[in-house]
């Protein structure tokens, strides 16, 4: 079941919930018809349960968030980007462990 922390981003809200956040954001950009997108669901909602209040997670879908998709130049999903204070931190291509975006997270807080 999908955690109800993790936050939907779309154009409308990118400015509040990333870029003004005050905790780091980890963005995944992925798409309904993405097997690895799919496979990576169920380890952000435990990361938005395990990092609350710590980090944010968020989902943006690149089929109905196009310009966003374009303008952080994602070319492959899942993309998931760790922002700090408005910028991108870091940003790994592909499928990874919970560990991995964990650490992703840790060394950032």
């Amino acid at each position: 079941m999908a955690s109800e922390k993790v936050l939907t981003i779309a154009k409308d809200n990118f400015e509040v919930e990333v870029k003004n956040a005050d905790v780091p954001v980890l963005v995944d950009f992925w798409a309904s018809w993405c097997g690895p997108c799919k496979m990576i669901a169920p380890i952000m909602d435990e990361l938005a349960d395990d990092f609350d209040g710590k980090a944010k997670v968020g989902k943006l879908n690149v089929d109905e968030q196009r310009e966003l998709a374009a303008q952080y130049r994602v070319m492959s999903i899942p993309t998931v980007m760790l922002f700090k204070n408005g910028e991108i931190i870091d940003k790994v291509v592909g499928a990874r462990s919970k560990q991995d975006f964990a650490d992703m997270i840790n060394r950032n807080l």
